[in-house]
């Protein structure tokens, strides 16, 4: 892509595989049935954007999701059926990202939260044995470690302005289409990746 310097990258679904429909069956089974008002891909209501903010703990997560469910699950089962929505990394992916950083900077911007960071992070350090995956980037920004998350603006201005780099010299690439409108309003390059496309299918 001409002209294109540096390139910001989406975590789920485009270098991890993710499937949202497993936690929403694993919550319907602990007996909460509603549970995709709360949270989907496209839509986080309060609790959930706090989550992803780093504005409350997982222990306080756990206790207001118990009550806005009006239920007794342990934390344990909560974080178990929250975590079933993480599935394998793109491993082609992740070698691919090695061979273009000698083309360009690259960055990670993802929406998630502490429970799921821990637990890709040691999905991770036991499927590789090497330990931080963050590595692979320059920087990695996490929604819950910078307090802002997709598909607001500021995270974007906050990531060019610290880096000091251009919008229109950036491709961001996520599988959320919201996500990708707002860079584009930024003047961000952006594609949005649809499975079964892969990134080191892009031609970059």
């Amino acid at each position: 892509m001409e002209g294109i310097k540096n390139i910001i990258f989406d975590l789920g679904g485009v270098l991890l595989n993710i499937d949202f429909s497993i936690t929403e069956k694993a919550f319907i089974e602990l007996g909460v049935d509603r549970f995709s008002d709360m949270f989907t891909q496209h839509h986080s209501n309060d609790l959930f954007v706090q989550l992803e903010t780093g504005a409350i703990s997982p222990e306080e997560f756990y206790k207001a999701f118990r009550k806005g469910t009006d239920t007794e699950l342990s934390d344990n089962d909560i974080k178990k059926a929250w975590n079933a929505l993480l599935l394998d990394f793109r491993m082609p992916s992740l070698q691919w990202l090695e061979t273009i950083k000698t083309k360009y900077r690259i960055f990670l911007f993802s929406n998630t939260n502490q429970i799921h960071h821990d637990a890709f992070i040691a999905s991770y350090k036991e499927l590789t044995g090497n330990g931080d995956f963050d590595t692979f980037f320059e920087k990695a920004y996490y929604s819950q470690h910078i307090g802002m998350r997709k598909p607001n603006p500021e995270p974007f201005l906050h990531i060019l302005q610290e880096q000091g780099i251009l919008a229109n010299e950036t491709l961001f690439i996520d599988d959320t289409i919201k996500n990708i409108e707002t860079a584009q309003s930024l003047g961000l390059k952006t594609i949005h990746l649809q499975w079964p496309i892969t990134v080191p299918e892009l031609g970059l």
